[in-house]
């Protein structure tokens, strides 16, 4: 019975799905043909009733037909997928307000003046410093050179080391001449070391070592005198030692410091013979960026002898002040109590600087200062003088104003007037006794009072060209003791210019005038020297990489003047030779 159910049931089954089939393909036929008159339907016999049973029916099972619209899919237009437009923040572009603020921005400037090259060979006057404001620098070099004065020249200029560590330089320098006139004979020899110690952590130490020898005869003698050259000799030897130290920076308490510790020992030829120690310690203690209080300690320390005189000189000092500064103005207010051989003497330190403007600033003060007055201090002035019997320092009082600054980007000046007292001013005059009139007596002067206007100009166009020129006129006012201001020079005029002709040759000029001095004859009256022009010019080319010839002309019009009385100057002289350089 289950197996003949399961068979009806299938059978069933199959009939239904047959039957679908066959009504979906009509309604799919219908669909694909034209239009037809509808015709009326035939009646359909009734089933008869299936029950779960039997099943008894004459014609097959026929499924109802779907009355409904038919299933008919309608394209209208293609599909286009798109995005709605979606809302954007829109940006309008304006010109910032003007700002019409100015700042005032000041720059200090300082002029650059400075000029790396060599320095012709100067023929140095007995009397007189080397014919030469320019100074030859270049870290090695070695320069040659002969004159007609039977002038041997050599220079030299090592550097070794590095600056951030360890830093050493040796210069070297010999010159001889002999003149035309008996005795008139002239030799110099330096030889320095110097070191600069910048590894120390917050300091720089510096030391250097120093001889220097110099050699002349005393020449200007009288000729009815008998002299030899031994006994007109004077030869002077020095050795100096030279320490400081220096803080880079300011420690934790705002002060900074700067000791520095000198001592040099002058001997001559006729058993004269000078040693000296100098200490100075300035200190600074900075309170805000534009006040500091400075503190300095000083203490020179010298002792003379010769065979039948000893001489003590000592000075101390004290110099506390306040600084001040800002962008236009600089003020120091200080004092200088100070103890010559015990002798205590309240020395004002005041000085300041305004700023008028960019280029222009006013200077003024009132300085108080010990000169010291020693064997070696005196002879570098004046190498023809006795072996001094008593030392004696100048206390200089000075009140000055001035005006400095620059023009443009090539032209600076500077201009003071200052008025001066000197206490115990040193005067050179001539032995009274004729076989000893060429040695000059150091006289002082208890009260000296002048006026000085001193002033210099440059001008300055990169390499090209150069002037320097300066001038210095002294008005001796009132002495107390001695008429005339003894071995004094009134009126110095000094110029210097350096011009670049060509790429590699060079021509510069020297030029030094300065109004006759007064000096005292051995009947105690006073004369006066004649002014003196000297003009020198050299020139200088390039040979080949590191190799350099130069040619100097000296005395140029052969003026036979004198610097001090009965000593006349080397006259008219050429000097030439090499100068190689290197790394």
């Amino acid at each position: 019975m289950k197996s003949l159910l399961k068979i009806l049931f299938l059978s069933a089954l199959i009939f239904t799905c047959v039957a679908g089939n066959a009504q979906r393909k009509h309604n799919t036929t219908r669909q694909n043909k034209p239009a037809q008159a509808k015709q009326p339907k035939k009646p359909t016999k009734p089933t008869k009733k299936v029950t779960a049973t039997t099943i008894v029916t004459s014609e097959p099972v026929k499924l109802s037909q779907d009355t409904t619209k038919p299933n008919v899919v309608t394209i209208t237009s293609a599909f286009k997928p798109s995005l709605r437009s979606a809302a954007k923040i829109n940006f309008t572009a304006s010109t910032p307000d003007l700002d019409t603020n100015r700042f005032s921005l000041n720059y200090s400037i300082p002029a650059q003046n400075l000029i790396f090259s060599y320095q012709p060979v100067p023929i140095k006057p007995l009397a007189l410093t080397s014919d030469s404001d320019f100074t030859w620098q270049n870290h090695q070099y070695i320069k040659a050179g002969f004159g007609n004065l039977t002038t041997p020249y050599f220079e030299t200029g090592l550097a070794f080391g590095h600056p951030a560590s360890a830093l050493y330089t040796v210069f070297g320098k010999f010159v001889s001449s002999k003149g035309n006139e008996a005795f008139q004979e002239y030799a110099n020899a330096q030889l320095k070391v110097s070191s600069a110690f910048g590894g120390i952590t917050n300091h720089d130490l510096l030391a250097s070592l120093s001889y220097n020898l110099s050699n002349q005869n005393k020449y200007g003698v009288k000729a009815n005198t008998v002299h030899t050259k031994d006994s007109l000799a004077q030869n002077f030897n020095t050795i100096e030692a030279d320490i400081s130290l220096h803080s880079k920076t300011e420690n934790s308490y705002g002060i900074s410091y700067h000791p520095q510790i000198k001592a040099s020992a002058f001997f001559d030829n006729n058993q004269a013979n000078e040693t000296n120690i100098a200490l100075k310690a300035p200190f600074t203690k900075s309170f805000t960026a534009t006040t500091s209080f400075v503190l300095g300690i000083n203490a020179d320390i010298t002792s003379y002898k010769n065979a039948t005189t000893k001489i003590d000189n000592n000075i101390f000092s004290i110099a506390p002040s306040l600084k001040m500064s800002a962008v236009d103005y600089k003020i120091n207010i200080g004092v200088q109590p100070t103890w010559d051989n015990s002798v205590f003497a309240f020395l004002p330190n005041i000085n300041g600087e305004y700023r008028l403007a960019e280029a222009f600033a006013l200077t003024a003060g009132w300085i108080g200062s010990f000169q010291k007055n020693t064997y070696k201090t005196l002879a570098a002035i004046n190498p023809f003088i006795e072996q001094p019997s008593s030392l004696v320092n100048t206390k200089v009082n000075e009140i000055y104003g001035g005006i400095k600054g620059g023009v443009g980007k090539h032209f600076t000046f500077n201009g003071q007037v200052s008025f001066l007292k000197l206490t115990n001013q040193a005067l050179f005059v001539n032995n009274a006794v004729d076989s000893k009139s060429q040695t000059f007596n150091i006289l002082y002067e208890p009260d000296l009072k002048a006026i000085r206007i001193g002033g210099e100009i440059g001008y300055t166009d990169k390499e090209k060209f150069s002037l320097l020129s300066s001038i210095k006129y002294t008005q001796f006012t009132s002495q107390q003791l001695y008429p005339k201001a003894y071995g004094f020079v009134p009126l110095e005029i000094n110029a210097s210019a350096k011009y670049k002709l060509l790429k590699d040759v060079f021509i510069k000029s020297d030029l030094f005038m300065f109004a006759g001095n007064y000096y005292r004859v051995q009947t105690i009256q006073t004369e006066k020297t004649s002014a003196a022009f000297d003009l020198n010019l050299g020139v200088e080319f390039k040979v080949l990489k590191n190799l350099n010839a130069y040619i100097d002309f000296n005395n140029l019009f052969n003026n036979k003047y004198q610097r001090w009385n009965q000593y006349n100057v080397f006259g008219f002289n050429v000097v030439g030779g090499i100068v190689y350089s290197f790394h």
